[in-house]
């Protein structure tokens, strides 16, 4: 979505720019070349990219040899930190500029791949308003350039119809956002649909998104759990609450002002892992844009049914829980921003290559 939306405000300013490279359907749907669909690469967790390497390292070569064959005048990097750092040390050796756009959470563990980042990067567009500072220890200038999901937020306009479109009824929403992995969705639906017979007068609507085999939703729809897709913005702009697995959607749910638990699981060994590299006291981005604790996380241990059950319980009932998440919401939109970050990317990158 950032990548489609970046190349839509690139073409604003030069309709004659071409852009080839590794993307989804939204890059696809704004014209660019797709070498790769990103999606083959696609895997989180420690263990679970060794057991990938072999793809990932394909995808790698296939990416280097496209860009030997196309030379652009610059490579664009958007997030997909451990892929697209290796991108950015082979592009540099071919002496392209790289610019990196949502760089790599680099502060959250292994802190000195920072230099790396430096080595072979020429510009790189924050997103999160604390990276700069974080950047500067390695006398590195970062650009914080706002927040995407703001822009993509405020050209959002909410279904007129949507419960009747979605056949759902007029009790209160609980919104389930599993992600966007079946990975992901397979480690945290089953869970998340346990809470259902606790909760009878509410409705549970989960997330899907139509990228995911159908079956990734079997269990939700053998239990009478509506399941819409690619209608995530509308549910959250209707829900009372949600239970999110961390990830963007916890910033998109806390900009729609929705009430959150914030969920993740993974294997064993890689949570043992990276309970002992990561550096940071929270996982999800409302925490670590505010500083501060402004949604509980239920992570590994902790993501049980008991605690499930209390803590929508205290969303849904105890509306001075809400109304100090409200507050930690609202420090959150204040530091990030109303910058349109796109835009502002897209006249950088073109400044930086002398096309004003």
């Amino acid at each position: 979505m950032h990548a489609g939306n970046l190349v839509h405000a690139l073409k604003s300013l030069d309709s004659k720019l071409q852009f080839r490279g590794m993307g989804g359907q939204y890059s696809k749907d704004v014209g660019v070349d797709l070498a790769l669909d990103y999606a083959a690469v696609s895997v989180m967790g420690f263990v679970e990219v060794v057991f990938g390497f072999r793809k990932v390292l394909k995808a790698l070569t296939l990416i280097k040899k496209d860009l030997l064959a196309y030379r652009p005048e610059a490579v664009v990097l958007v997030d997909f930190g451990g892929f697209n750092m290796k991108v950015a040390a082979f592009a540099t050796q071919l002496g392209i500029p790289v610019h990196y756009y949502i760089p790599p959470k680099v502060w959250a563990w292994n802190q000195k791949r920072a230099l790396i980042l430096k080595a072979n990067t020429d510009q790189v567009y924050s997103i999160l308003p604390f990276e700069p500072t974080f950047f500067a220890k390695f006398s590195m200038q970062v650009q914080y350039v706002g927040n995407p999901l703001l822009d993509e937020i405020k050209k959002f306009t909410p279904h007129d119809f949507f419960y009747q479109k979605n056949e759902l009824s007029y009790q209160p929403i609980v919104a389930l956002l599993p992600g966007s992995r079946t990975q992901e969705v397979n480690a945290m639906l089953a869970k998340m649909i346990a809470l259902v017979p606790d909760f009878p007068k509410v409705q549970f609507v989960v997330a899907g998104v139509d990228s995911l085999p159908a079956a990734t939703y079997a269990l939700a729809l053998s239990k009478g759990i509506q399941v819409i897709y690619n209608q995530t913005y509308d549910l959250l702009s209707h829900a009372a609450a949600a239970v999110v697995t961390s990830g963007t959607a916890t910033l998109e749910t806390a900009l729609f002002n929705v009430p959150q638990l914030v969920v993740y699981k993974t294997s064993w060994i890689s949570y043992q892992i990276g309970k002992r590299l990561i550096r940071v006291p929270y996982i999800s981005l409302p925490n670590l844009i505010a500083d501060k604790q402004v949604v509980r996380e239920l992570i590994q241990d902790d993501f049980s049914l008991d605690n499930l059950r209390q803590e929508l319980g205290r969303l849904l009932s105890d509306s001075s829980h809400r109304q100090e998440m409200q507050v930690g919401y609202d420090l959150i939109r204040e530091r990030i921003g109303e910058q349109q970050a796109s835009d502002r990317v897209a006249h950088l990158i073109l400044e930086s290559l002398g096309k004003k």
